[in-house]
């Protein structure tokens, strides 16, 4: 985690920008002190992210919602530096209220240049049809007055080369009104700590944007790259069943409750010792499909290829599970939760939170 902030620090040094951390994907606060010796604010997408910004990270939020309602509006309002809307009949109902709770806040508004080179559906904030942003052939020729930034996000676990080529767009769609802007927020999905990022040609990339239009600061806010590789999930095996000649091992774990993102998005995740395969592949006897102990029929993943017969109680172990994981668990069926662990750089481990009964008990209370 510390090389993955210590990278990011550098980007934001060397290419003149501000990078934040995206709670949507990483808000285990109890780290939040080693993150602020590197990065100095967050972004939210709710009331209950904007004030953990606040009460937990210790400074005002940079927040987006595609909705923000009556009742939470004004608590948004206090704990956020920034508010960006999502449409302009959402900043025409409340920039004013908004004001009168937080004369300093920074307005701005959520731009889709109609270009993404996101695969996958679920995950493409610029789909036809998408809810998120304002097209430019919608925008007015005169932003109002307080209108300080744009807020563009295109990217999901992406290359510099991608932003590269969804920049062209984004300034052939919006920068004629560059000139009435402060800043300009380019979103999420930048993956700069993954191995094969081009750091370089995003700094490249940022410097000439910086060369031209000088007046325009520019924030990003990735969620993924700050915790990517930063922590394993580890399960332990409690029985192996088999029909059809379909081998499964059965985790004290859950894709459906602690891993959806396999589910929705779908990826298979790295297995530690083992090998992704072909469902036809018959090259081993110990080739197992990995099964979640939730009673959702599709709770499981598969296959894997092992050098050995699994045997219950043998650790299963994830890797890379850190980010979106833990922000997006659920407590179908009261599964019991994984503890989080902080491995500190003596050895030592410190176990930051356990989960038990109330917890299950206590959302529904």
């Amino acid at each position: 985690m510390r090389r993955n902030l210590n990278l990011i620090a550098n980007v934001a040094r060397e290419a003149d920008v501000e990078i934040i951390l995206a709670f949507k994907a990483y808000a285990l606060w109890k780290t939040f002190p080693i993150f602020r010796e590197y990065i100095h604010a967050t972004t939210a997408s709710s009331l209950s992210e904007a004030r953990l910004a606040l009460e937990e990270f210790g400074s005002k939020a940079h927040t987006f919602s595609p909705a923000y309602t009556d009742d939470e509006i004004d608590e948004i309002a206090r704990c956020s530096s920034h508010l960006q809307f999502n449409s302009l009949t959402q900043y025409a109902r409340y920039h004013e209220r908004v004001r009168k709770v937080n004369p300093t806040i920074s307005y701005g508004l959520r731009v889709n240049p109609e270009y993404s080179e996101v695969g996958t559906d679920l995950y493409n904030p610029c789909a036809p049809g998408t809810r998120f942003g304002i097209s430019a052939d919608k925008m007015p020729e005169m932003l109002p007055d307080d209108i300080e930034g744009f807020h563009c996000h295109c990217h999901c676990e992406s290359g510099a080369d991608v932003f590269e080529r969804t920049l062209k767009h984004i300034e052939n769609k919006f920068s004629r009104w560059f000139p009435q802007l402060k800043w300009i927020n380019f979103g999420g999905g930048h993956l700069m700590t993954r191995h094969d990022y081009d750091t370089l040609l995003l700094v490249d990339t940022l410097q000439k944007f910086h060369m031209r239009y000088p007046w325009l600061k520019v924030i990003l806010e990735p969620g993924s790259a700050f915790a990517w590789q930063t922590g394993p999930l580890v399960s332990q095996v409690v029985d192996v069943v088999e029909d059809h000649g379909i081998k499964t091992a059965i985790l004290n774990v859950s894709f459906t409750c602690h891993m959806p993102d396999c589910l929705e998005m779908p990826y298979n995740p790295v297995v530690r010792g083992s090998k992704y395969i072909e469902a036809d592949d018959k090259s081993s006897p110990y080739i197992y499909r990995l099964g979640g102990n939730s009673c959702l029929s599709g709770d499981f993943m598969g296959y894997w290829k092992f050098d050995h017969a699994l045997l219950v109680g043998e650790n299963v172990i994830f890797e890379d599970m850190l980010h979106y994981t833990t922000v997006k668990t659920n407590m179908f069926n009261g599964i019991s939760h994984p503890a989080i662990g902080l491995a500190k750089l003596d050895g030592t481990l410190e176990v930051l939170r356990k989960y038990g009964y109330e917890d299950y008990r206590d959302r529904m209370d």
